[in-house]
């Protein structure tokens, strides 16, 4: 194989590749590589071109007759540190020896695999404290607090909680895990959401009397139709609407509002806008970004006394996707906070 033949094959090739010659010199390189590594010119040493001892190392051995190698190594490049999984195959290159060398990143899958490592340890840590409390109850009632009525009860209403918080977190994954499935299947019912916005209100009014907050709804005297999944949406504003309860409510005020959007610009075209909005204490802008991440918490002990999962607010962002809408988040310390969820007003219809 010529080295005009030799590049024109490269050109074909989605990943990162070189071939080198017999000296190690690089006989011709992809743009991928390029992209990758810099500039490769012909005829320069391999060794200048990716610095990585044993990349070279297994070069020099399939140049030597040595079989095929297969490496992860991380490689410096222009972006900073790159786990890559290389490939150097042996060639022949018009009548003597050469090797390819195909790079292929694979950042992405190590990221995707820390992501399920944390979210199992996540999983995890959070069923471990309700499983110890109950074990530690269960013990104690068997022997110390066995004829104690009054103990009993006390650990009895402690476990049946505990035992709450479990279910919660369960149903939460779950419901997560169906989001997840669904993302990438747009809707297609039509749902108004003047309707199911009064419905949420309605059924989130009595605790939300108890905990002395008034939900004050607004701009749902007409019908608000779009393509939509009506449970869905409902867990969407439910959830969201609940949290402004609970942790918005020192305010004593929790306002629901469904605006009509000629044009919004990211939507390229006209969207409903929510905004649930409390005047509660609100969040530091440092936490703004995190709140949608699985399992983060702003207050992890108040969270979890509310009976909080962690989750809520990870569900409400695949689902928003799904609905090809934007999900966006205001608040500072002292002037409560503002979830918009803008969803768009003809996806799907026919």
């Amino acid at each position: 194989m010529t080295p005009a033949e030799t590049a024109d094959l490269l050109a074909t090739v989605p990943v990162p590749m070189l071939v080198v010659d017999a000296r190690a010199r690089v006989v011709a390189g992809n743009d991928a590589a390029e992209a990758l590594l810099g500039p490769v010119p012909p005829a320069r040493p391999f060794v200048t071109v990716l610095r990585h001892p044993e990349v070279n190392a297994a070069l020099d051995s399939v140049l030597a007759g040595g079989e095929k190698a297969l490496l992860n190594a991380t490689i410096k490049t222009r972006q900073g540190g790159v786990l890559c999984a290389v490939t150097v195959t042996p060639l022949r290159l018009d009548g003597d020896r050469g090797a390819s060398l195909a790079i292929e990143d694979r950042s992405r899958d190590e990221e995707t695999g820390q992501m399920r490592r944390d979210f199992v340890a996540n999983v995890s840590h959070e069923l471990r404290t309700p499983l110890t409390a109950l074990m530690g109850f269960i013990e104690t009632l068997r022997g110390p607090a066995r004829n104690d009525p009054n103990a009993r009860d006390r650990f009895l209403d402690i476990m049946e909680r505990e035992a709450g918080r479990m279910n919660r977190l369960i149903g939460d994954l779950l419901s997560l895990s169906r989001v997840e499935q669904d993302e990438r299947r747009r809707p297609g019912d039509r749902v108004d959401l003047a309707a199911l916005l009064s419905s949420v209100v309605v059924t989130l009014a009595p605790s939300a009397d108890g905990a002395g907050v008034r939900i004050a709804l607004l701009g749902v005297e007409g019908p608000a139709l779009l393509p939509g999944d009506a449970d869905q949406l409902v867990q969407v504003f439910h959830n969201l609407i609940e949290n402004a309860v609970k942790y918005g409510g020192s305010g004593g005020l929790v306002t629901v509002t469904l605006e009509h959007l000629d044009h919004e610009p990211v939507l390229r075209g006209p969207a409903w806008m929510i905004t649930v909005a409390d005047h509660g204490e609100g969040i530091d802008a440092r936490h703004l970004p995190r709140l949608t991440e699985r399992f983060y918490r702003v207050d992890s002990h108040r969270s979890r006394e509310q009976g909080g999962t962690g989750l809520g607010l990870a569900i409400v962002k695949h689902i928003v996707n799904r609905h090809r809408g934007r999900l966006r988040i205001e608040s500072e310390r002292g002037q409560g906070s503002r979830f918009f969820v803008i969803l768009p007003e003809g996806v799907g219809m026919t």
